[in-house]
């Protein structure tokens, strides 16, 4: 069944603003979670039209330093639906990406895990953070992803790549007993620009560039399509959304091939 009460993690970031409306359009509730209670009008505006109902809660992931704190915050929106859109954004070094993007993630993903209630978990996260040449990339593709892993944003691919194991490992044990929806949407360079509503969806390229706004859709849609688990690259192309996530999801595919699951099961046991 699609989601009646979302709870949005990170709601005053760029995709989240763009995805509220999005969500709210569907006659979906949302809970925006936000530190700054400045920004609380922002939400309210974005979330206007309904018809879902938007509300605001103010909380700092940043405090949630165990899966008790992220479980008071479940009990108290009692979602179904639990949207990752947060990061440290580059700002406090490693120790702040640790604590938000890895720490911080993971106790959400294994809180919602935990709760029969929660039914799916969205990551918004990275097409690079992978450890491995995924098959279908050449050799500039690889090229790029190494460079953006190991030069560019080293402790922010650690980060992501240990809770993206920890949703996928532990998301694919819950999924086997009642069919729990666990997503890892992968955008490539983000941009400001219009909704285009085209993209590259499933095993793309690693090089390109996708909008926020587009990022938006395709998360909403996958949100609406029963049975939905797994990876899923995203950039900037010419398949209409609709078509794209249909097609997705028809043909099962798999962009967590090329991955060592027992590499990703031995780094979810260590955290």
């Amino acid at each position: 069944m699609p989601p009646k009460n979302i709870l949005l993690l990170g709601g005053h970031g760029k995709v989240s603003l763009l995805m509220t409306p999005k969500l709210l359009s569907r006659s979906w509730n949302v809970t925006s979670v936000i530190r700054n209670p400045d920004q609380k009008s922002e939400i309210l505006s974005a979330g206007k039209n309904g018809p879902g109902k938007i509300s605001v809660l103010i909380e700092s992931i940043e405090d949630v330093k165990s899966q008790a704190d992220a479980q008071k915050i479940l009990d108290k929106v009692k979602p179904d639906t639990v949207i990752w859109s947060a990061g440290a954004g580059g700002k406090g070094g490693v120790e702040r990406t640790n604590a938000i993007d890895r720490d911080a993630c993971i106790h959400f993903i294994r809180s919602a895990i935990a709760t029969q209630s929660v039914v799916r978990f969205m990551v918004v996260s990275a097409l690079s953070i992978r450890r491995n040449r995924a098959p279908w990339f050449d050799d500039e593709s690889y090229a790029l992803m190494t460079k953006v892993n190991t030069e560019v944003m080293p402790g922010y691919y650690k980060a992501k790549l240990a809770a993206d194991d920890v949703l996928a490992v532990e998301g694919m044990e819950r999924n086997k007993k009642d069919g729990f929806g666990w997503i890892s949407l992968r955008p490539g360079r983000l941009t400001d620009d219009a909704e285009v509503g085209k993209v590259s969806f499933g095993k793309t390229r690693a090089r390109g560039e996708v909008t926020r706004a587009d990022v938006a859709e395709v998360g909403v849609g996958l949100l609406e399509k029963d049975g939905v688990s797994g990876w899923y690259d995203l950039l900037g192309g010419d398949e209409e959304v609709g078509a794209a996530v249909d097609r997705v999801l028809n043909e099962k595919v798999d962009c967590m091939e090329g991955e060592d699951l027992k590499e990703m099961r031995k780094s979810a046991a260590k955290l």
